[in-house]
This record gives C-alpha cells, structure tokens and sequence, in this order.
C-alpha cells in the first residue's frame, strides 16, 4: 500500500486511489457530530451559491457552513460542532460549505473512492482503509482556507499513516498542544461567537466517533455524504 500525504486544493485534484479529504477544524469534524446527531445525509458544496441552488431543491434542508470562518448569511448554522450537537438533526439533509474541507471534496474528480477524515474518527478512517486493501491512498491535509499548512491537518494525516503502517506513536501530547499553536484562534474571545473554545475541544476528541462519512459525487458535481458503518 503507498501512501502519500498532500496539501490543499491542488492535492486534492491530484489525489487519486483511496482518497481523505482532512479537515479537522471544522468541517469533517462538524460532519461527524451532524451526522451522529441524526442527520440522515450532507450534502457538500464547494460555494454558498451553489448552497443556496440546491437549497432550492431541498427545501426542507438545513444549511452550515462559514467563509472566513463565520456564518454565511442566510444560512441556519455556522461551521461549528458546539452550534450542531445542540440540535437534533434527526433524518435532516445538511447542505454544507466551507472554505477548505468541502472544497477538497468536490476537487477531487481523480480519486476512486473519497472518505471524509478528522480526529474524531481517526482511528475508524484507518481501518476502513485497511479493510478495503488499496494499492493507493492518498491523504489530503486541505490546510488552513485551503492555502496554509495546518498543523491539525498534517498531525491527523499522520496518525493515520501510522495506524495503517502499525506504528504507535504518541500523539496524545501533540494533538493537546494544538491549544497552543493552531487551535490558539479558538481561544481569543473575540472570535467566541462563531469559534468558540468548546469546538477545540470537541474537534480534538481522538477517535469519538468509530464510522467513516463515504463520499458519492452527485449529477450535479456536488458530494452526498452518508455515514458508513463497517
């Protein structure tokens, strides 16, 4: 099995084998409390105006995401993990935008299998890979708006590779210090109304969640996500 890390938009199109699109904070994260919280299907989108047309379609949809890290006008929810596990979502379609992590999903038209990953399911991630045997993976780190390394990003992809590779590193440590490097953003208090520090915490709980989200490209170039047990 080869695995190969990369970063950003541009990994994502040249992404191809078994492909994770990395976004720990927030969007993968965020996707796995909605769907936990009883959302039946994502529906993810690579802009808000696209958002907004499918919206059209599904009028009975939630809408989350963010640009610039705040709540898009107009839509129910921020990209925030303490907004959606406050909700019940039971059996609701989520249409979903951010700046990097659903890009990258509709980016990469090359991959023949796309999973969603993050911290919070790390650990499932990896034996969903290792179940399926592929001669190639591809982890895509989609960084900080998709344009600046993000330590989260590249800290999950590496716990990833590690657990295919049957390595035990101690990450424990590292992903706690993101509090200070990273995460720092989630603690400044003028962000608390759309960071608020509880989405560190809640992106950062390791392996909470034990199924993967499996990409399905849609007629419309956008991305179905549904939770995959396995």
């Amino acid at each position: 099995m080869q695995i190969v890390i990369s970063e950003f938009r541009e990994g994502a199109r040249q992404a191809r084998g078994l492909t994770v699109i990395i976004d720990v904070f927030r969007a993968f994260s965020v996707a796995c409390y909605a769907v936990d919280s009883g959302a039946s299907r994502i529906i993810a989108t690579g802009d808000p105006d696209e958002a907004f047309r499918v919206k059209e379609r599904y009028p009975n949809s939630l809408m989350v995401g963010e640009r610039n890290e705040t709540k898009i006008a107009g839509f129910d929810f921020c990209n925030s993990p303490t907004e959606i596990i406050k909700c019940d979502l039971s059996g609701k379609t989520l249409i979903h935008t951010t700046t990097a992590g659903t890009v990258g999903l509709v980016s990469a038209v090359n991959a023949d299998l796309i999973i969603t990953g993050s911290l919070v399911n790390a650990s499932a991630v990896a034996r969903f890979i290792a179940e399926k045997k592929p001669g190639h993976v591809s982890l895509v780190a989609m960084g900080f708006r998709a344009t600046i390394s993000a330590e989260e990003d590249l800290l999950c992809a590496e716990y990833i590779k590690s657990k295919l590779e049957g390595r035990e590193g101690n990450f424990d440590d590292r992903i706690a210090g993101l509090r200070h490097t990273a995460g720092q953003r989630f603690f400044n208090p003028e962000n608390n109304d759309f960071s608020p520090p509880t989405d560190f915490f809640l992106c950062t709980m390791t392996d909470r969640f034990d199924f993967v989200l499996k990409a399905e490209r849609r007629n419309d170039g956008n991305i179905d996500l549904r939770r995959t047990d396995f």
